[in-house]
């Protein structure tokens, strides 16, 4: 039986165990996507952009430091009981270490992002709710990472996720993601078990092109420092919004 994002509890999703494998250092692939994302940031003069989405926000920190480069707010969306209550804990507490490295990279390759960590999130505003209730046209950039091609096996769903993710921007405005590649149904930590949506670049395209224009899509190879969850590398994107 295919399963869909609303067939899953996210609110338990596993953050400590998919932090602990993932982003408790710099990876080759994150400082990839770090380097391609930083190249699209500096297109844009800092405070350009008023109000900026990350569709899916999860308990990944650097997307929001990058996009603090040329956004004056940042609404990190997340349906998941357990990423908001680790985002609002960052943003709201503390913050851990092992996102330091992630800063620094951030600011070396962009220096428009804030000099300090605390001050590159500063402008992250988090809302619990589901990415696709968030009102057509509301922002100036959306930011996506490793969400629709993370949270359903159809990929219908996908498609109807990577519309929603468009629609959430004003005709003109800016996508930025970052999708992994052939991801099959996954496990995080010992046992957990979770929906994936095999997708490649063509298939990012098939679905990005009626919806974009100025539209490029890249892709990184596998890194083998990283769990073997079945994919074969990562996909990227950006682009600018068509009307929807």
């Amino acid at each position: 039986m295919t399963t869909h994002n609303d067939d899953v509890d996210w609110d338990r999703w596993p953050v400590s165990d998919y932090l602990a494998e993932n982003y408790r250092e710099v990876h080759a692939s994150d400082a990839a996507v770090i380097a391609h994302h930083s190249a699209f940031y500096r297109g844009l003069p800092p405070g350009r952009i008023a109000r900026s989405v990350e569709f899916g926000a999860g308990p990944n920190l650097y997307p929001l430091i990058l996009a603090s480069a040329a956004c004056r707010r940042i609404d990190a969306v997340e349906a998941g009981a357990s990423n908001i209550a680790y985002l609002e804990d960052q943003i709201c507490h503390r913050l851990d270490a092992s996102w330091l490295p992630f800063h620094t990279l951030c600011r070396r390759l962009n220096p428009q992002v804030p000099a300090t960590l605390a001050g590159a999130l500063a402008p992250v505003n988090v809302v619990h709710a589901d990415v696709r209730t968030l009102p057509p046209g509301a922002y100036g950039l959306a930011s996506m990472h490793f969400v629709a091609e993370s949270v359903t096996e159809d990929f219908a769903e996908f498609a109807d996720l990577c519309r929603a993710f468009v629609r959430t921007v004003r005709p003109g405005g800016h996508l930025v993601a970052a999708f992994m590649e052939n991801m099959p149904t996954y496990r995080i930590g010992p046992a957990s078990r979770w929906p994936g949506c095999p997708v490649s670049p063509a298939t990012v395209t098939e679905v990005f092109t009626p919806l974009t224009r100025d539209l490029d899509v890249t892709h990184i190879d596998v890194d083998p420092t990283l769990p073997d969850y079945g994919d074969s590398g990562m996909v990227l994107l950006t682009g600018v919004a068509e009307a929807v």
